[in-house]
């Protein structure tokens, strides 16, 4: 069986992109935190982590990925089965799902500070790709979910633009051949679609370089020079640069993060989730 302690460690250090910072999050050294991720590769029998000649660098191989997509619903679920255990009676749960691609530190920030403000209110999120999050909408098994979408693309109670551009690392060389490397999210990401297809109106080769759904991941892949990937402008880190017309890149089309209500349309939202969706709205409203 699988350690949920090694497992939060080998989250923490993808979600980083660092032994180092993935070692502040949990608390522990980064020699104890390397040899924890080389527990977990002897248990899985897989390498999990492609590091640096440095070591501290770190990004996760294949089997890694899929480890890491698997550890997340394990670990919500036993937050899930500890909060339920711990609730107090009579508070109302509200249940919201957040995009998999989003800046994961100013998010949770935010739901802690709303759940500081509203301990009567006790908060239960899920991450997951905008289209797992629609689906999940569908079948009631959350009540509201912040979605990456086409924008006007339905109704939403509210919804922001994301400009979007072709971002690569500062050292980032092409391919001899003129196939363009592709740093992508998986399929059904609106990022990934806005890519793929300007390359191919284009008539340009490409190729998938790396994968990922983490927006940290696929963050660190870009600025270790690995590929192109399309970001929102608010995602770039010091170590991205965009590329233009000039360089070949057609700028990508905008999108929009939308606040979406699991219920009919027209229908109010509840007190507790009234409250959730204001304060999101106030929040999100003032960081873009």
């Amino acid at each position: 069986m699988l350690d949920l302690e090694l497992l939060k460690t080998l989250v923490c250090v993808v979600e980083e992109g660092s032994f180092t910072r993935g070692a502040e999050r949990v608390h522990r050294t980064q020699s104890t935190v390397s040899q924890q991720i080389l527990k977990l590769e002897e248990r899985v029998g897989h390498p999990l982590l492609q590091r640096d000649r440095s070591g501290k660098q770190a990004l996760p191989t294949e089997q890694g990925e899929l480890l890491v997509h698997y550890a997340r619903r394990l670990l919500a679920m036993a937050q899930e089965a500890e909060d339920a255990l711990a609730a107090t009676p009579g508070q109302v749960a509200l249940r919201l799902g957040v995009p998999e691609d989003f800046d994961a530190r100013p998010m949770s920030g935010m739901l802690a500070g709303f759940s500081a403000a509203h301990p009567a209110l006790r908060l239960e999120t899920v991450s997951g790709m905008s289209s797992d999050l629609q689906r999940r909408l569908v079948h009631g098994e959350i009540d509201l979910a912040l979605m990456k979408r086409e924008p006007g693309s339905g109704e939403c109670i509210a919804a922001w633009p994301e400009r979007l551009v072709w971002a690569v690392g500062q050292g980032f060389a092409p391919d001899a051949d003129g196939a363009v490397p592709l740093v992508l999210f998986p399929a059904g990401c609106i990022y990934r679609l806005r890519a793929v297809r300007l390359l191919e109106k284009a008539g340009r080769p490409w190729r998938q370089a790396f994968g990922s759904q983490s927006l940290t991941s696929v963050q660190a892949a870009v600025a270790a020079g690995l590929g192109v990937s399309v970001l929102p402008r608010s995602a770039l880190l010091a170590e991205h640069r965009t590329l233009g017309r000039a360089a070949g890149f057609e700028p990508p089309p905008p999108t929009e993060l939308a606040l979406v209500g699991a219920g009919p349309r027209g229908m109010p939202l509840g007190r507790g989730l009234k409250q959730l969706a204001d304060y999101l709205v106030g929040q999100l409203g003032t960081r873009r």
